[in-house]
């Protein structure tokens, strides 16, 4: 008995190591390995390479499972109540050789046995059919097996005490390919108030993505044992493929008279979408090691050791050389002055609260360098890189709109971030209900506070640096539309989520109304038009889809913006765009310029820029130019498009029924509803 508890000691130990981390340290003492599972570095490899067969020879199959080496309790007799749980884990299926067919596949499992599974194929080493195990499976299938119900080759399904799904989604279509090769990252949580199953996957290690790819109404209350196990089974019937499991964490909670170590669905702390379940509230209660042993089951952090020693002199190499990168980094920012020499590819860093209140003074307002609807904007230092600007968003509830803008913007920031005009987001805190992105410090500000300041401000805004700013949100607007792993559309463009550095080079920011699409996906779904007024395109307010060429049109009046140094909505309620199309119908164009440069501009680049804007602020989309199209324009490599006399009217088919309406909007703007305050985090 003293044995088992100074185990589970050790085991507890290691967790509060690595409480921050996104990824805990196992001993392999931890796993029980069945079949061909076997470890492999830093890896669970459940499946052994097999020679390629024909295709009507049978095979014995490599089948291998693992799972951690004690059951976890699931069912409370005395409350009659079934544990809810959430889980984290990587995986990768990578084929052995391109002239053999893929494995069965891979599968996350909750079993009531360890023992008996099925060697047949396509059944990735489940429970045979006469076995008396009651199991839950996630399935990673790259098999088609008509007979068991598949939709294909590649596809993520529920199962519930047979190998017959309950639920399934074709993974591929939603562009997830199980069979690239890639390292996968699935979350599957299971709320037991709502009887229901999510299944999240993603080539992103550490962002959760918005939506689930699988959600299915399940109840497992009359499946489960008291007890149950829990780990991961593969096989490859005919084919071959290596199966193998990187890293694992798992949480359960529930149950109404425990104590849980970790807490991950209370509602007095808010479970953030990008944030690890219980990373930001960890209680731990208990005064001997017998009450860690009634709560193991509450929470496993599983990443895969070869053994105590490895994991110590790890974790010590892993601590000298963060400390010694810190140094650098710091060194780098404070021969600079600027974060921005941050490597851009750089992972973004977890912060504390304690970390991010001391960087601020506390949150003191002598240091908020801009305030908006939805954040409060704060200057900061931190050790590893200097000054940064930290982003506090308000009212995080879960239901939240505040709460939505923030994951929105955290996971278009992640996920698409490598490019010299996009702000650069450097870390996040996830603690209670404080949500909070960390970015780097634009000395310069807002390009609306400096373009609108009538101070000495303005006149650092040459010519010259008004053209390059105007290239650079071309350069951004491009790279999202086009270049990135999946298309952005900002929704959100105008002067004041543009930022300077201290070359005045722009840096486009602020994603928390972004849309990220499939570069294939044409279908996309109507939402209420959000934005400021004057810079939203006409359609957009009307019909609510977003696209790039919504995108266009609030670039092309950026440009006029910073051609002419006017508001996109005067004081009087005048409309820049429909001003600047009455100068070009008078023949007066560039009359319009900024009256700030005293005349010190180029007059072809000026007209250039007065032109392509109004290209991309034609009413009807289809006759604006693409962000590639516009940058050619305004660098001269592509002649403008012959603009219209005067400003065209344009027929917009109403969503509801096959009619069209004429919509020709004002020079005036009256209070509308689609139209959200004009809000900016810079200071005037």
């Amino acid at each position: 008995m003293h044995s088992q508890i100074t185990k589970r000691l050790w085991v507890f130990f290691i967790l509060l190591i690595f409480s921050t981390s996104p990824s805990f340290c196992m001993t392999t003492k931890n796993f029980t390995l069945f079949g061909d599972a076997h470890f492999k570095n830093t890896s669970i490899s459940l499946t052994q390479e097999l020679t390629c067969l024909p295709p009507h020879s049978f095979s014995s199959s490599s089948v291998g499972r693992a799972f951690y080496h004690y059951p976890l309790r699931f069912l409370d007799f005395s409350t009659n109540s079934i544990a809810s749980f959430s889980c984290k884990f990587s995986f990768t299926i990578a084929p052995s050789s391109p002239y053999c067919s893929f494995g069965d596949g891979l599968v996350f499992l909750i079993s009531s046995g360890t023992d008996s599974m099925s060697l047949f194929n396509g059944y990735m080493g489940l429970p045979e059919s006469d076995s008396d195990d009651s199991f839950l499976a996630v399935e990673f299938d790259t098999s088609f097996d008509k007979s068991l119900g598949d939709l294909n080759g590649n596809h993520v399904s529920v199962d519930l005490n047979s190998v017959v799904s309950v639920a399934s989604v074709d993974s591929l279509a939603k562009g997830i390919d199980l069979k690239g090769g890639r390292r996968l990252t699935a979350w599957i949580e299971y709320k037991d108030q709502e009887k229901t199953i999510r299944v999240w996957v993603g080539y992103s290690e550490f962002l959760k993505p918005l939506s689930p790819l699988l959600v299915c109404r399940i109840d497992i209350s009359k499946s489960f044992k008291e007890f149950m196990y829990v780990g991961f089974s593969a096989s490859n019937g005919r084919g071959s493929a290596i199966h193998s499991v990187d890293e694992w964490r798992f949480w359960t909670s529930g149950f109404v008279a425990s104590t849980m170590l970790v807490d991950t669905f209370t509602e007095e702390v808010e479970e953030c979408l990008i944030c690890f379940p219980g990373d930001s509230s960890s209680t731990v209660t208990g005064n001997d090691g017998s009450d860690h042993l009634r709560r193991q089951n509450s929470v496993i952090g599983l990443a895969l050791g070869l053994g105590g020693s490895v994991l110590i002199v790890m974790f010590v190499t892993g601590f000298l050389l963060l400390r010694k990168r810190k140094r650098v980094v710091a060194k780098q920012c404070s021969e600079s002055n600027k974060v921005s020499r941050v490597e851009a590819h750089q992972v973004p860093k977890r912060l504390s609260l304690t970390e991010v209140r001391s960087a601020t003074k506390g949150f003191n307002r002598k240091k908020i360098i801009g305030e908006g609807a939805s954040a409060v904007v704060y200057e900061g230092f931190l050790p590893s890189c200097g000054t940064v600007a930290i982003k506090r968003f308000s009212g995080v509830k879960r239901t939240s709109t505040m709460y939505n803008r923030f994951t929105n913007e955290f996971g278009t920031m992640v996920g698409c971030r490598r490019h010299k005009n996009l702000v650069q987001l450097l870390g996040w805190c996830c603690e209670r209900n404080e949500l909070m992105l960390v970015y780097e410090y634009m000395p310069n500000g807002s390009l609306d506070r400096i373009l609108h300041s009538r101070t000495r401000a303005t006149k650092h805004l040459s010519w010259e640096r008004r053209v390059n700013i105007v290239l650079g949100i071309a350069s951004a607007l491009v790279y999202l539309h086009e270049e990135c792993e999946k298309q952005i559309i900002h929704r959100d463009l105008k002067t004041c989520n543009v930022m300077l550095d201290a070359e005045f080079n722009a840096k486009l920011g602020d994603f928390g109304l972004a849309e990220v699409y499939e570069h294939s996906c044409k279908a996309r779904d109507a939402t209420l038009p959000a934005g400021t007024m004057g810079y939203l395109a006409p359609e957009y307010v009307y019909s609510g889809i977003p696209s790039v060429k919504t995108d266009v049109y609030s670039f092309g009046v950026v440009a006029l913006e910073v051609a002419t140094g006017k508001k996109p909505v005067n004081d009087d309620r005048t409309v820049l765009a429909d001003w600047v199309w009455d100068l070009w119908e008078k023949g007066l164009l560039m009359a319009g310029s900024d009256p700030a440069l005293i005349g010190r501009f180029n007059r072809v680049e000026m007209e250039r820029m007065f032109l392509v804007g109004l290209s991309c602020v034609h009413p009807n989309s289809e006759k604006r130019p693409t962000m590639k199209e516009a940058a050619r324009m305004l660098k001269g490599e592509a002649p403008v498009p012959k603009l219209p006399a005067k400003k065209p009217s344009v027929r917009i088919r109403a969503l509801s029924d096959n009619s069209e309406d004429m919509i020709q909007f004002s020079d005036k703007l009256d209070g509308t509803p689609w139209s959200t305050p004009r809000t900016h985090l810079s200071r005037n």
